[in-house]
């Protein structure tokens, strides 16, 4: 089994440490900074995220493409907006002219809040999965039909679709961990997608969606995001991880946001949350920025030297993890720095593990 790592393009080079609200204003320089950098780093695909108040995923997946040549893209989609199968036309096309560089990764729906600020008023979450199920068919068979096709279910209603464009391979990565999501991730996801929790957790994870996707005859892939604090020393790196702690809490003071309490609204979010409990679990996962933020998003990290930064991830390939989405609190500065000090390692740690399993397996 291969690892891939997966970089991200978050539009600026903010973090959490820098505001606690996090500014989505486009810095073209930084685009094209970080793209060049991800690519020279060894970086497999960068992830450009989506949101309601966010520069469009695509367009900038499509600016980065031309600035590189061999990086991917994992470009962030939210279906229920677009109709899926202009979605497919638009994926394939930047997919053909990327030279078949783009991935996509199905964002089913955040907080009822965001999902009003661009019209979706009417769906509950069990809706939203519902309609991502038919939208992901759909989008499916308009990439592989050779003849027009009618679909007509629930939400959308198509006649004679047909695309003249396809893409060469475009993988749908997908997340979500209510029961609804773990069952459309067994029918549709080519790579499912984990945020950073315990090992224990993780694997439970791994199994529950390996179970649904045996159903239907599949195989995915496994992702896990993580937010990397490394450093010469041990010591050094966990200093830095209390810094980027207190800056965070330092930042959601100053704008009066709570630093406990949270009640965030989708499943995911929760069980990072339960994971908080402890400020470390396991051997190196730090939960302290998610303890903080109500673990909004991709908020736990794995601390300590390169080396043992890289043996801890080891650990969740062992358990199925074949992606490593990573990025840092200093965005451009951290991907260099995995760039140069981490990912050589975890490759050359995978490539030897798997040598030794075909040895024993000889």
């Amino acid at each position: 089994m291969s690892v891939r790592f997966i970089g991200y393009i978050g539009f600026n080079n903010g973090s959490e440490t820098q505001a606690a609200v996090r500014s989505r204003a486009l810095d073209i320089d930084y685009v094209d900074a970080a793209a060049k950098a991800q690519e020279e780093g060894g970086f497999d695909r960068v992830l450009i995220p989506f949101g309601s108040n966010s520069p469009e995923s695509q367009i900038v997946a499509a600016h980065a493409a031309a600035r590189t040549t061999r990086l991917g893209f994992l470009v962030a989609h939210r279906p229920g907006f677009t109709q899926p199968t202009v979605a497919a036309r638009q994926l394939a096309t930047l997919d053909q002219l990327s030279g078949g560089r783009v991935a996509v990764h199905i964002i089913t729906g955040g907080a009822d809040e965001e999902m009003a600020r661009d019209g979706d008023t009417r769906t509950v979450k069990a809706e939203r999965y519902a309609r991502t199920d038919e939208y992901l068919t759909v989008l499916r068979q308009e990439w592989t039909a050779s003849h027009p096709f009618d679909h007509q279910g629930r939400y959308y209603d198509i006649r004679q679709a047909f695309s003249a464009i396809k893409p060469d391979n475009l993988p749908v990565f997908f997340g979500g961990s209510s029961d609804e999501a773990i069952e459309v991730a067994g029918r549709h996801a080519d790579v499912y997608a984990l945020w950073g929790e315990t090992l224990a957790a993780v694997q439970d994870t791994v199994r529950a969606v390996r179970r649904s996707a045996a159903r239907f005859g599949r195989n995915p892939g496994f992702s896990l995001s993580l937010r990397p604090v490394i450093a010469d020393t041990e010591e050094a790196a966990w200093r830095r991880a209390a810094e980027i702690e207190e800056q965070v809490r330092e930042n959601r003071v100053a704008a009066g946001l709570p630093l406990s309490g949270h009640r965030p609204p989708n499943a995911g979010s929760l069980r990072l949350l339960e994971t908080a409990s402890a400020n470390r679990q396991d051997k190196r996962l730090w939960t302290g920025v998610a303890a903080l933020t109500g673990a909004q998003g991709n908020s736990t990290g794995l601390v300590g030297t390169p080396e043992q930064v890289a043996d801890a991830m080891l650990d969740y390939y062992d358990i199925g993890i074949d992606h490593f989405l990573i990025r840092g609190f200093d965005p451009l500065g951290d991907s260099v720095l995995y760039g140069r000090e981490l990912l050589p390692l975890v490759r050359a740690k995978v490539a030897e593990r798997d040598a030794g399993r075909l040895a024993l397996a000889g």
